[in-house]
């Protein structure tokens, strides 16, 4: 099942399509193991073709997609919202939940039709790989599994909550996904400062930055920017078309980094809320 999910995930990118979920989304929740991931995992077939994508990305929140042929499908759309609507099928619990789907797709709109709420906004933003990138300005690695303490540090100070050990990046690492990706660190003088994963999809095909962090320790000296440029930079030698990156839209330094890199920002777009 998972490589069913990777492989139609690779196949939805494309330019121009409304922010949804990436294969990199599962490769950097492999983080807590395979056999995690699958139970997170939900997938819609029809014809014995996957039509739908579905990852409990925690345990009130469903990221979805859907294959670019069915997006407007009526029946698959009104499937989709009873799976989610009862708990007893397995796909959300009952309570207080919330869904990211791309926008303009019928299930959408059947969910605020159901009474589901606009949640908190985040703001989506691109920069176009098809030029290169400006030099980051700082020393830049690619980690490799003797480096994995590095990487595994940076992320654990740039995010309160962070439990991502040694271990955890072993595993993300071993998983489908990061046949494709790399992970870079940014440096500080000697100390690694900043840290960021970049996932292609494949050659002609926007990828995604998760996640990338700065060191609280090492604010405000341009790191952010630098290790954002070398994201791009990495994602264009793996042959992306664009570099991806989403962030609650509160994080306004978040916004001005990746600007600050490049990047355009994108019209805001929200989860949905089930009270």
């Amino acid at each position: 099942m998972l490589s069913d999910a990777v492989d139609a995930l690779r196949e939805w990118q494309r330019e121009g399509a409304p922010f949804q979920l990436h294969p990199g989304d599962l490769g950097w929740f492999w983080r807590f193991g395979e056999e995690a991931l699958t139970e997170a995992v939900r997938v819609w077939r029809r014809d014995g073709r996957v039509v739908a994508v579905g990852l409990l990305d925690s345990p009130d929140l469903l990221r979805c997609t859907i294959g670019p042929d069915f997006q407007q499908d009526e029946s698959l759309a009104r499937q989709l919202v009873e799976d989610v609507s009862d708990p007893e099928r397995g796909v959300l619990p009952a309570g207080k939940v919330c869904i990211d789907s791309p926008v303009g797709t019928r299930f959408k709109e059947l969910l605020f039709s159901r009474g589901w709420q606009t949640d908190e906004p985040w703001t989506p933003l691109r920069r176009d790989l098809t030029s290169p990138v400006p030099d980051p300005g700082a020393r830049i690695e690619v980690i490799g599994p003797d480096q994995a303490h590095l990487h595994a540090a940076v992320i654990r100070a740039s995010f309160e909550k962070s439990t991502f050990v040694d271990e955890r990046w072993h595993m993300m690492a071993g998983g489908a996904p990061y046949a494709d990706a790399r992970s870079l660190v940014a440096y500080d003088g000697d100390a690694a400062a900043a840290a960021v994963t970049v996932w292609s999809a494949g050659a002609g095909k926007p990828g995604l930055l998760e996640p990338m962090g700065v060191h609280r320790d090492h604010r405000g000296r341009g790191l952010g920017r630098a290790i954002t440029l070398a994201a791009a930079s990495a994602l264009r030698e793996l042959g992306s078309s664009s570099a991806l990156v989403c962030t609650p839209s509160s994080n306004v330094g978040a916004v001005a980094t990746y600007r600050s890199a490049g990047f355009e920002q994108l019209p805001e777009i929200a989860d949905q809320r089930r009270d």
